[in-house]
């Protein structure tokens, strides 16, 4: 056994490709080696801004010898006569072995003819030599690039390399046009503190050798360390800090050795809104704020900063960057004030400047499209006079700080600045809100509105853009999502559902898409390919964030079923009710009680041609027809089933259902089964048949408020 050490070292590489790179060679070398027969205890991987490494321990030294068998063609065309034809010699040739081991053996085709191969295994040396090549070019990331006179692309030049296995120098070359790199046991240490060359003795040593360098090989030690620092700093400063875990991974990825330096500026600027001076910290300058207490609420004139530079000048550099924050705040104040002096519904005429889309018209044109459809959710859902007058003026005023300087300067803060610009221009507590909140959910985890007003206004704006982009016929495929219309649908479905929306769906497709034909002549309705859209993203939701099982997902969807996917669309707050529900009678076995019948009686059922949407049996059954007392006994159970189905439906109570279905199980069983009392379903008198299907269709058709059972996986 012995131990291998890889390092590819580079120019500075971009943050975000230092934790993939990690990932990546951790989910493929572990493979890459097993498919090699060669099999180790132990892979480390480990990346810095400056080089990625990978620490293979107890990795054999060569492939095991093995033994392979290889089929040949079959006896009668290998041997004619007794004897070996062309095609047993040409095989026993590519075989590398002789004629004499040649087997003949019987299979389910015949015979034929075999051999079995003495394969000695490679050295972990030459096996290392090909793949390495592979394991580092094979990495993926955006924007990589070529270097020099060559065509090798990588995220960015690679400069040294180190191949160690135990004490030796695995020879490993890139050749990049002019340039050769060669391995060899020389590493590089911290630009700053130590420029010099590393030598590495022996595999083992590597992460020592690089820490005495002042280079922290390990990404989670260098996190950890940063998590102490910034926290200890923040404790001096008699505050609390927040580790936001993506500029935590960023800073991490971007440092070797790190030093966390404290700074300050001004405390005027803590006059400025909390947002905005986070925003400038965090997201333009990668600090990390110092807040007076727990909650997060009130900010202290500090930040901290990660260093990657000399400790003894963390002097010189918290000066340096107090001088950068303060530009970048003072510019902050003079936005925000130039801002205030204007009320937000000023800047409504400047929207016509901002374009949403080349054939969409401006962002002016897309708020008014927002209202309209705004008010017809509002229709659906009946609100008061109050409700209504601030969901038509946040949605006139939702994207007016689009044109205001400090969103310009700050896109992050939409929303944010349209909310304070509100506030202070005199817009009531529901408007300015909801002005903020019609853009939650920003991502994947984010929160969602909770007030009313936000909630339609976040329903409308998502709604037209779906319509819009899929009326111009730009639906994402594959990967390619360019206007995130998935992310777009999925909140309109979790916004719906967090706020019990009872909204139709379909008749709001339905009439947004009738209005894009109308404005734009030539172009066909989307409504078609957006109920499928929805249809997807409601399956997704449901299977994946609702942890709903596959198959009572197409139970309440419907497969390739129009009419349930149009009831799933009017109403999303029963399509989930009822996927719940029936996981519900999964796990406690109530579903086992009635699921043989009922999908019995679906599937006899189809032999029929009774509508899904009838229930009364006194509209399709024919009493006079009944020749056995199965059938009286099914006709009156039906009868009963009525009433309890239609309170089911109104109350949304599922359970009615299912305890109406469980007690007309043992009737319909009878019908079936008893020798006396049961019938055969497929008479061959054309009415009575019919009017057998049409007691099962019934059944179906009770079941179906729930679920289509017959898509439902038994058990």
């Amino acid at each position: 056994m012995a131990t291998f050490l890889l390092e590819v070292g580079t120019e500075e590489l971009p943050a975000n490709f230092v934790e993939s790179a990690i990932k990546q060679w951790q989910s493929r070398l572990s493979k890459s080696l097993d498919e090699q027969l060669l099999t180790p205890e132990a892979i480390q991987v480990y990346g810095t801004p400056r080089r990625l490494a990978v620490l293979i321990q107890g990795l054999p030294s060569q492939q095991p010898n093995r033994e392979e068998e290889v089929k040949g063609p079959p006896v009668k065309a290998a041997f004619k006569d007794g004897k070996p034809t062309k095609a047993a010699e040409g095989f026993a040739r590519k075989q590398e072995v002789t004629l004499d081991d040649l087997e003949i053996r019987e299979t389910d085709k015949g015979e034929f003819v075999f051999v079995v191969k003495k394969i000695i295994g490679r050295s972990a040396i030459e096996i290392l030599s090909d793949v390495i090549p592979q394991w580092i070019f094979s990495l993926e990331g955006k924007r990589f690039m070529c270097w020099g006179d060559g065509d090798l692309k990588f995220s960015r030049p690679i400069r040294w390399l180190v191949a160690l296995l135990d004490d030796t120098v695995l020879p490993i070359e890139l050749v990049n046009g002019s340039e050769r790199i060669k391995s060899d046991r020389t590493s590089r240490g911290h630009r700053i503190l130590h420029p010099k060359s590393v030598t590495i003795s022996h595999a083992e040593d590597y992460v020592k050798s690089l820490e005495s360098a002042f280079v922290i090989v390990e990404r989670d030690r260098r996190k950890h360390i940063i998590q102490e620092q910034v926290q200890a700093a923040a404790q001096k400063l008699k505050g609390y800090t927040i580790l936001y875990e993506a500029l935590w991974d960023e800073v991490t990825d971007l440092v070797e050795y790190p030093t966390a330096i404290v700074g300050q500026f001004d405390p005027e600027y803590l006059i400025l809104p909390p947002e905005v001076v986070k925003t400038v910290m965090v997201t333009h300058q990668r600090y990390f704020p110092v807040f007076k207490d727990e909650l997060a609420t009130e900010l202290l004139p500090y930040f901290i900063t990660l260093s990657n530079g000399d400790p003894a000048k963390s002097d010189m550099i918290a000066a340096g960057n107090e001088r950068v924050i303060r530009a970048r705040l003072a510019d902050g104040e003079y936005f925000y004030k130039t801002d205030l002096a204007s009320p937000l519904e000023s800047y409504l005429p400047k929207l016509e400047t901002v374009t949403f889309q080349d054939e969409l018209g401006s962002m002016r044109q897309k708020v008014g499209r927002i209202e309209k459809i705004a008010s017809r959710i509002a229709e659906q859902l009946a609100v008061s006079q109050t409700q209504w007058d601030d969901i038509i003026r946040a949605s006139a005023l939702c994207k007016a700080d689009l044109v205001t300087q400090m969103v310009y300067e700050f896109p992050e803060l939409q929303g944010v600045m349209g909310q304070k610009y509100a506030l202070a221009s005199g817009e009531s507590d529901a408007v300015a809100t909801a002005i903020f909140e019609h853009y939650l959910p920003r991502g994947a985890g984010d929160k969602l509105p909770e007030t009313l007003t936000g909630q339609l206004v976040g329903l409308a704006d998502r709604l037209d853009t779906l319509v819009s982009i899929f009326g111009l016929g730009m639906i994402p495929t594959g990967s390619s999502d360019p206007f995130a219309l998935r992310r777009a649908a999925n909140a309109v479905v979790n916004i719906t559902w967090d706020g019990n929306l009872a909204i139709n769906l379909d008749q709001l497709l339905q009439d947004i898409s009738a209005d894009f034909v109308a404005a734009y002549s030539g172009k066909s309705s989307p409504v078609e390919a957006l109920q499928e859209f929805f249809r997807q993203r409601i399956r997704t939701l449901l299977q994946e964030e609702q942890t709903i099982d596959y198959d009572l997902v197409n139970a309440v969807l419907g497969e390739n079923d129009r009419d349930y996917t149009q009831r799933a669309l009017k109403d999303l707050l029963d399509v989930r009710s009822r996927a719940l529900f029936l996981q519900g009678i999964r796990h406690n076995g109530k579903l086992d009680e009635i699921y043989e019948t009922v999908n019995r009686s679906a599937r006899l059922s189809m032999q029929g041609d009774l509508d899904f949407q009838q229930l009364d049996p006194n509209a399709v059954v024919d009493p006079d027809l009944f020749q056995k007392s199965s059938e009286p006994a099914f006709y009156d159970a039906l009868v009963e089933l009525v009433p309890r189905t239609q309170a089911a439906q109104q109350e949304r109570n599922y359970q009615q259902i299912v305890d109406a279905l469980a007690d007309v199980t043992p009737i319909v069983s009878t019908f079936f089964d008893d020798k006396e009392a049961g019938v055969m379903v497929m008479d061959d008198n054309p009415e009575i048949r019919r009017n057998r299907l049409n007691l099962l269709g019934l059944l179906r058709n009770h079941a179906r408020v729930l679920a289509d059972f017959g898509a439902i996986v038994k058990s």
